[in-house]
């Protein structure tokens, strides 16, 4: 009778500790590997991560601005919208009758330094023609002062019809 007994609650522990080690997802996903203070992604294969200094979130009722930049005569940008926001979950960026829930871009500047005034600015945005969707943001954890979150979309640039693969990425950025 001890055997069963012990088998039981050996079965009752392991269950116990199974259940409660899986977590659901709360369509926020994991927070990503973003240090604090940045925008991190792959573009086309290459890492590109924001600077502390020139990164930043807002929100204006349900609408939730994240930005940032790398900075320097050839900074790269990322810009996402949530146009309707309201916490933790995932946001389509496009879809929904073409407009989705989200907006994302990524931007290349390059200033020419002998003339500060010459630049060249490419942007690839996202979503573009047809509406679909084309990827998503997933906030993982807000507080008063933070956001923490993951993300990947395809952008294209209207003006060469070129496009760009963002993958891989997560932010950890502070409420302006």
């Amino acid at each position: 009778m001890k055997t069963i007994k012990f088998i039981c609650a050996c079965f009752l522990v392991t269950t116990s500790i199974f259940l409660t080690s899986c977590s659901s997802d709360d369509d926020g996903g994991g927070g990503g590997s973003a240090a604090a203070g940045t925008i991190t992604a792959k573009v086309d294969g290459s890492w590109v991560t924001s600077m502390e200094m020139t990164t930043f979130a807002y929100q204006v009722g349900s609408m939730l601005s994240i930005q940032g930049n790398t900075g320097g005569t050839s900074s790269k940008a990322f810009v996402f919208n949530i146009t309707t926001f309201d916490g933790v979950g995932t946001y389509d960026i496009g879809g929904t009758l073409g407009l989705g829930q989200a907006n994302a871009s990524y931007t290349e500047i390059t200033v020419d330094i002998s003339n500060p005034t010459a630049f060249e600015s490419k942007i690839w945005s996202a979503p573009y023609e047809g509406g679909d969707k084309v990827g998503e943001i997933k906030i993982s954890e807000i507080t008063d002062t933070h956001i923490k979150g993951t993300f990947s979309y395809s952008a294209k640039n209207t003006d060469d019809g070129s496009m760009k693969e963002v993958t891989e990425g997560s932010f950890n950025v502070e409420f302006e």
